[in-house]
């Protein structure tokens, strides 16, 4: 993503102007790359994330929903002790650089007046957050950095801070017009025009190359050997002193509604393959664009314990299953070995102990043909027929008990599908936190601590508001799910879910009403996008009132049978969720 010096200059002055002399309320770290300053100043209170997370590294308001740990972490406490109070002074950006300070007004121990800096470097994997004093030692920071790990520039508590080393690349903004031509003069033979901007300037992402040559002569793969240079050095010359001065424009490009890319100018390279959204500011875009991603990307941190003990669990029952399933095959044959005892016994006078083969007549082949039976030289005659009988016995007795027991084992597996379906959907901590009481409530996980937790209630489901008036409510787990169908919803409310897939219980609270064809739609749009289906299309739904719908005894959590139901087929839509979720 360009999330380049550029875009952090326009970024920087939407930031002074909403954080000028406000002062720390609050200060959170939900992740261990994150931090959350609250804010307050004369508009209330805002709350301004810092991320330096090797991924999404960024600086924007925010107003997403960011859980915090029950333990903050020692860096979070740091930065509590030394800026809680304090008013924020200056916020500026290093001189074309993915540098951002902020500097803080505050009041140290002894209740004199103290100056502390905090830095953010938003440099992909290297990227970090840094508090200084005012005279710029280092107090911490959210990654050390020691002589090992870098001989040219260390980070460590007592050090002086020092900036990042610069780049051996042109600052655009401060190359005019006649240094640009000598550029490109200088270039022999044939040359992209996007990757000789990449090569030769600072803050210039890809995606700025290519416009910046897609604006130029209408294609992204521009040869510099067929270009007009001087028409070119103008251009680009235009294009550079707009670098400084704006205007910024926060635009955000989509896929079929899936944010792709951002960028602060209007972006054509894409023509009508991408849809383009203008936002009123930075925040606001960067807020969009990453709170799904780093949703996503949390839970999936968080759930990878739960999700890898899941998965061993059901590769161990898969496998079990596969042998059971081999033994009930073995036991098919079984009425052969009857017909061998009776062989053997109406043949019991021409059989000497200790005779390894028997050659008798098949009287149970029309044919009436000569077979040979193998016995054993260790037994009698008698016993060898008995031989017989008993395995006949053992492979039916055993039909008797795998049955079942296959039965069981594939409710067991298609539980832990349902599980591992649940925490690839899991939105928030509570969700893993009620999966994995689940999970010790069904013997499948210990039960962590010393003391026995208390039985934590099903969290509310999830609630939408149709576009005709009906709620719709949705189940975030299993747990919730049999709680909202069996105990929650009324009998003449409509139930859905996903034919044959895993997925969520979605009540329509209709109280017996007949509900229009798009609120049916929209229902059955919801239950497939919180089903396995949600990146398929034409998922099947079924729909039925709840009366129809029965947990049978002994069945796991989430596991219902129904009748008297009608199929609708959806493809899940990604915004609808978001447009119809009752905040």
């Amino acid at each position: 993503m360009p999330f380049d010096a550029v875009f952090l200059k326009a970024l920087t002055g939407e930031l002074a102007r909403g954080a000028m002399d406000c002062r720390v309320d609050r200060v959170h770290q939900p992740a261990r790359d994150q931090v959350v300053l609250h804010l307050r100043g004369r508009e209330g209170v805002r709350r301004l994330l810092l991320c330096a997370g090797p991924n999404h590294p960024r600086a924007h308001f925010t107003e997403a929903p960011l859980e915090n740990p029950a333990q903050p972490p020692m860096f979070c406490m740091l930065l509590r002790k030394h800026l809680s109070g304090g008013k924020v002074a200056a916020v500026r950006q290093y001189p074309m650089e993915r540098v951002l300070e902020l500097t803080f007004a505050c009041i140290d121990e002894l209740g004199e007046p103290a100056e502390k800096r905090l830095i953010l470097e938003i440099m992909g994997r290297n990227s970090n957050l840094i508090l200084c004093g005012g005279d710029g030692r280092i107090l911490d920071c959210l990654r050390r950095v020691d002589f090992e790990m870098s001989e040219k520039r260390q980070v460590l508590p007592g050090l002086y801070y020092q900036a990042p080393p610069a780049q051996d690349r042109r600052d655009p903004a401060q190359t005019d017009r006649a240094a640009i031509l000598r550029l490109l003069e200088a270039v022999e033979g044939p040359r992209l025009l996007d990757k000789w901007l990449l090569d030769t300037f600072l803050a210039l992402p890809p995606l700025i190359c290519r416009e910046l040559s897609y604006t130029f002569c209408g294609d992204t793969a521009c040869d510099l050997a067929l270009c007009d240079r001087t028409a070119l050095a103008d251009h680009l010359d235009r294009a550079f002193r707009a670098l400084e001065t704006g205007p910024y424009t926060p635009v955000m490009l989509l896929d079929q509604g899936e944010p792709k890319d951002f960028s602060y100018r209007p972006i054509g390279q894409y023509g009508t393959a991408w849809e383009t959204e203008e936002f009123s500011d930075f925040s606001s875009l960067l807020d969009r664009f990453y709170a799904q991603r780093d949703r996503a990307a949390q839970m999936r941190q968080r759930a990878q314990a739960m999700q890898k003990a899941v998965s061993n669990l059901r590769g161990r029952t898969e496998r079990k299953l596969a042998h059971q399933r081999q033994e009930l095959e073995a036991t098919f044959d079984r009425e052969r070995l009857r017909r061998l005892g009776d062989i053997v016994t109406a043949n019991l006078h021409t059989i000497q102990r200790g005779q390894a083969r028997l050659k008798a007549v098949d009287f149970y082949d029309p044919e009436m043909a000569e077979i040979e039976i193998p016995l054993s030289p260790q037994l009698s005659p008698q016993q060898n027929a008995a031989k017989f009988y008993k395995e006949y016995a053992k492979a039916k007795n055993a039909e008797k008990v795998l049955r079942p027991l296959i039965a069981q084992g594939e409710q067991e597996l298609a539980y832990l599908h349902s599980i591992l379906d649940e925490l690839s959907r899991a939105e928030s901590e509570k969700d893993l936190q009620e999966i994995r009481a689940e999970l010790v409530e069904g013997g499948y996980l210990r039960r962590t601590g010393g003391k026995k937790q208390m039985k934590q209630p099903p969290s509310r489901p999830m609630e939408f508001r149709s576009s005709e008036g009906y709620p719709i409510f949705v189940g975030r787990s299993n747990r919730q799910n049999d709680q909202l169908t069996c105990k929650a919803a009324a009998k003449n409310d409509l139930w859905l879910h996903t034919q044959k897939i895993h997925g969520s219980h979605v009540i329509i609270a209709c109280g017996g009403a007949r509900p229009g064809d798009e609120t049916i739609t929209q229902a059955a749009m919801l239950a497939a996008w919180y089903s396995q289906g949600r990146a398929g299309q034409n998922i099947p739904v079924d729909m039925t009132q709840v009366r129809n719908v029965k947990k049978p005894a002994g069945a796991k959590p989430g596991m219902v049978v129904y009748d008297r139901y009608t199929t609708v087929t959806v493809t899940p839509d990604p915004a609808l969720p978001e447009r119809l979720r009752v905040k």
